[in-house]
């Protein structure tokens, strides 16, 4: 159970990373798509006793930047997406790098 647990976590998280991509003009479609791939994954993966709106909320308050963006690439991949927002992610990443070591 905790595997799907940690599974939906990291696809709710791809979705708050994608939410950070505001220089991808086509930002609101991949965020469709990842939203489609989440409820299809909730209704193929029953986690009866898991509160998801918590888990949600969790992920979106207290996971960093960092960490959504990295799990944004895993979901960017799983939904087969394009390969310049895969580019725009790590240069994001990237940036987050320089950014935390000044």
């Amino acid at each position: 159970m905790n595997d799907l647990k940690d599974q939906y976590r990291y696809l709710v998280g791809g979705y708050y990373g994608m939410c950070l991509m505001d220089e991808y003009p086509l930002k609101e479609f991949v965020l469709q798509d990842i939203k489609n791939y989440i409820d299809s994954f909730v209704e193929l993966n029953p986690m009866d006793g898991i509160d998801l709106k918590k888990e949600e909320e969790d992920v979106k308050d207290h996971v960093t930047e960092r960490v959504k963006l990295q799990d944004l690439l895993l979901v960017l991949n799983k939904i087969n997406a394009d390969m310049e927002i895969e580019f725009l992610v790590k240069a994001k990443l990237r940036e987050l790098g320089r950014r935390d070591n000044f």
